[in-house]
């Protein structure tokens, strides 16, 4: 019973992580048609940056900002440089984003180094709550709220202000939405810029439950495909519940399976896939 219990806990952490990362991912790729190879990698660049901001001894909340602001305005750089000049071609975007990812995971290697390093959370969040008589890290309860906050703050951005209304109308019909006047331009770089911002972010609130590592971009690139697959096309609600879904199914399968983890995770993917090629809420576009 404590194993599924603390497990269960572990899952509800995880899946607040997978959705700060998958939430920016969903959009990217909602909008602007892109599987964008490189979010794992402003992820772990956003790890590392936050690491650099807490040594020279700022705060959790500013290396949370400064890593945001940093991988955000490096996709905005990317977006108008890189990825405008490819429109129109698929291919060519991805294998350019596939290439920024290397880029980015050799320029930590060199400037970080190859080692792990741990990252402490903040100094009111280190320590445990008793739940259900069980110790858990207050810090993994921490991060499930704060996942939550950003979920809120996404859907009032979505669907309460006239930026959300143009993001959702590119999603739902490009063409429509370039007909009446919305600059798809300046909305590409806006919205790639908050998905890099919100990975960045991810990385520095992922560190201490990670650590910060060479090869963080290689193992959360995937898990943010499932979840943006599984939750459909540009959908913030369906990135919410398949980050935790895929959380649990994730944590529980290293747990009791540790050799076949990827095939139950992947596995029941296949199976939504093949009963809803959009996936559970995505929507249909033009």
């Amino acid at each position: 019973m404590n194993l599924w219990l603390i497990q269960s806990l572990n899952s509800l952490a995880l899946g607040g992580v997978l959705f700060i990362l998958a939430a920016g991912f969903s959009l990217i790729f909602g909008l602007m048609r892109i599987a964008n190879l490189s979010h794992g990698a402003y992820f772990m660049l956003g790890a590392y940056v936050g690491l650099s901001v807490l040594r020279s001894g700022a705060s959790f909340v500013v290396a949370m900002l400064v890593a945001g602001l940093a991988v955000g305005c490096l996709g905005a750089v990317v977006e108008r440089v890189v990825l405008r000049r490819l429109a129109g071609n698929p291919l060519s975007q991805v294998l350019a984003t596939l290439g920024i990812a290397f880029v980015i995971a050799d320029f930590c290697l060199w400037f970080w180094g190859g080692d792990p390093q741990p990252v402490s959370p903040p100094a009111a969040l280190q320590g445990a709550v008793r739940v259900f008589g069980l110790a858990f890290p207050l810090y993994r309860l921490a991060v499930l709220l704060f996942a939550i906050a950003v979920a809120i703050a996404l859907w009032l951005l979505l669907e309460k202000t006239r930026i959300g209304m143009m993001i959702r109308a590119s999603v739902d019909d490009m063409q429509m939405a370039r007909s009446v006047g919305i600059p798809a331009p300046w909305l590409y770089v806006l919205v790639f810029s908050l998905g890099t911002a919100l990975a960045g972010i991810g990385g520095v609130v992922a560190a201490p439950i990670l650590s910060v590592y060479p090869g963080m971009e290689a193992d959360t690139l995937p898990l943010a495909l499932v979840v943006v697959i599984l939750g459909g096309l540009g959908s913030l609600f369906g990135a919410f519940v398949g980050s935790f879904v895929v959380g649990f199914i994730y944590t529980f399968g290293q747990v009791l399976l540790p050799d076949l983890a990827y095939i139950i995770l992947f596995l029941p993917m296949v199976v939504i896939l093949a009963a809803r090629p959009r996936g559970l809420f995505g929507r249909i576009s033009a």
